[in-house]
């Protein structure tokens, strides 16, 4: 017995650890600024007030949880105000970043345009939007330079021929990526369009997914090349032949790059044509329920799949959302090779497609109606964007490839372009994104030119294009990490007490054959000025010391760090 002078002992409380934020345990009350946004009412709702308050009244009658929140499950985001130097980015206010005018995405789902489609972006473009249209790549499209009054208007041209900036942004199901060649490739495993087609017509725009903690993004392809990089999507569906239910999917989950970079899992799980779509909507109900809301940096599908592992996430996938067990399955072949579909290649139909490179993904609105009428002159009503922010002309007859290239070329779109033309990529840049530190977009076309002339002479020695991909801040967006070259927008000292642009460098990364991420080289920066000699000395560093068929990813694995500065 316990003497009554003295209290009993009592067992120590287990300290009750903090919340994500996860619906499906409880944690329903909004945790950050965003979600409460969301929370106050569907970012979706807000194209009413576009329509009949905004569009009317002006850029100053914008209620700021709208323009800086809400308006991107509509496309769109705020432009950054000109003559703000990357220094300032992330120290002044949002108000202050902002400029009157917005960027546009349209919604490409698969790549997959006509055409008509094609003409009508480039009119848009041209008549309220300045004739600006970048190629991402997620195979949208962006506009710059759009007026809040002309948005209804956009709206009406693109949804007349079966276009929409419908959850192109936002913390929501964004585009589907596909592959170009669906349908058309003679090595396809399983055609993802009846997959790509079902999950937009039926889960797009609804209301019960348009509150996930954070973007949501989806490759869905059935070609052995991979060529929708489904190692760094939330969710990828990736083609593959069953033993025994012959051509279906191999379900992966967890992809993504930013600043904590984590390649998908697969999950071992085989799923046919007819339940693609089903098993999509299984995994997006996961990130809303499952998904971490607390803060905002964790929000992302992958730190979920990271905590729990594969086994724990496929059986919640089967016993909570889609009440069956999933058919195990092989792992899908990895590719090696190309998988940027440039060039001219025949089509299972014996016709052709021709793929052609932009200058890192900046074209104009008259550049685009330039290329149907092109494709309509040579036969075809088909065209696709790719994640390479390239296009592919679909569906030429042998007759009509010649005259298609040459005029596809005087457009600065080239079938057979350059090693370094061929591999360079760009995000937005500080031109128009607000969370940029550096200027890529002009920076990459000029490198571009400035390695065909400083690399002439040993051009013809580089059988693999030497990947180059530019980004204006750590986010990844043109996936620095994945490149042979990712070169990362940063201020960096210029040796004279200046803080300059820079870039701090990622080398050896890749995907598919090389997956993984690239080797940062430690304390190197490289001034944006010099960016050129730092490529031509380390690509000759490379042709000098590599091994017979080694690649860039594999030579940088063994290189000395001196080689790679």
């Amino acid at each position: 017995m316990v003497p009554p002078t003295e209290s009993p002992a009592r067992p120590a409380r287990k300290r009750k650890g903090r919340g994500e934020g996860q619906w499906a345990l409880g944690y329903r009350e909004p945790l950050n600024a965003n979600e409460r946004s969301k929370k106050d009412d569907n970012p979706l709702n807000v194209r009413q007030r576009i329509e009949n308050i905004y569009a009317h009244r002006g850029f100053d009658s914008i209620d700021p949880g709208d323009l800086r929140g809400r308006f991107r499950w509509w496309g769109l985001y705020t432009q950054r105000a000109p003559g703000i130097p990357g220094a300032r980015t992330g120290t002044i206010e949002p108000e202050e970043l902002d400029d009157s005018y917005f960027m546009m995405r349209v919604r490409i789902d698969g790549g997959a345009l006509t055409t008509e489609q094609l003409s009508v972006i480039g009119e848009v473009s041209q008549t309220y939007a300045r004739d600006t249209a970048d190629i991402t790549d997620r195979q949208n499209v962006q506009l710059h330079w759009v007026r809040v009054e002309d948005v209804p208007t956009i709206w009406e041209k693109l949804e007349g021929v079966g276009l929409s900036t419908t959850e192109a942004c936002g913390d929501c199901p964004r585009v589907v990526l596909g592959s170009p060649v669906a349908g058309i490739a003679a090595d396809e495993i399983i055609d993802a369009t009846p997959a790509i087609a079902e999950i937009t017509e039926r889960y797009i725009g609804d209301t019960s997914l348009s509150n996930l903690p954070r973007k949501f993004k989806t490759a869905i392809s059935g070609s052995p090349r991979w060529d929708t990089v489904p190692e760094i999507n939330d969710v990828s569906l990736v083609g593959v032949v069953h033993p025994e239910h012959g051509p279906g999917y191999d379900l992966w989950v967890g992809g993504g790059l930013s600043t904590n970079p984590k390649l998908a899992v697969r999950l071992g799980a085989w799923v046919p044509q007819e339940e693609a779509a089903e098993v999509w909507h299984g995994v997006v109900q996961i990130f809303r329920d499952y998904g971490y809301r607390r803060l905002r940096n964790r929000a992302r599908l992958k730190y979920l799949v990271a905590d729990w592992g594969a086994e724990k996430f496929r059986q919640v996938l089967e016993d909570e959302y889609l009440g069956r067990k999933l058919i195990d399955g092989p792992a899908p072949e990895t590719p090696s090779g190309h998988r940027d579909h440039l060039g001219v290649h025949e089509q299972v139909d014996g016709n052709y497609y021709v793929g052609v490179k932009s200058a890192a993904g900046r074209v104009s609105g008259s550049t685009l109606m330039e290329v149907a009428k092109a494709a309509e002159r040579a036969g075809s009503t088909r065209v696709r964007t790719t994640v390479e922010q390239n296009l592919l002309v679909l569906d030429v007859a042998e007759s009509e490839v010649d005259g298609l290239t040459a005029d596809l070329a005087e457009l600065g779109l080239h079938a057979d372009p350059s090693p370094w033309r061929r591999g360079v990529m760009a995000c937005t840049g500080i031109e128009f994104c607000k969370l940029a530190i550096v200027e890529t977009k002009q920076r990459a076309i000029d490198l571009v030119n400035d390695l065909e002339a400083r690399l002439a002479d040993v051009q013809a020695g580089v059988t693999d294009p030497v990947t180059i991909n530019l980004n204006g801040c750590p986010n990844a967006c043109a996936r620095t990490q994945v490149a042979d070259i990712g070169l990362k927008g940063q201020m960096v000292p210029d040796g004279n007490g200046n803080q300059v642009e820079g870039f701090q460098v990622h080398l050896g990364g890749g995907l598919a054959i090389d997956t993984g991420f690239g080797r940062k080289i430690r304390g190197h920066k490289v001034i944006a000025s010099e960016v050129g000699d730092y490529v031509e000395r380390l690509v000759r560093h490379y042709l000098d010391q590599r091994e017979e068929g080694e690649r860039f990813a594999q030579w940088v694995a063994r290189a000395e760090e001196d080689d790679l500065k």
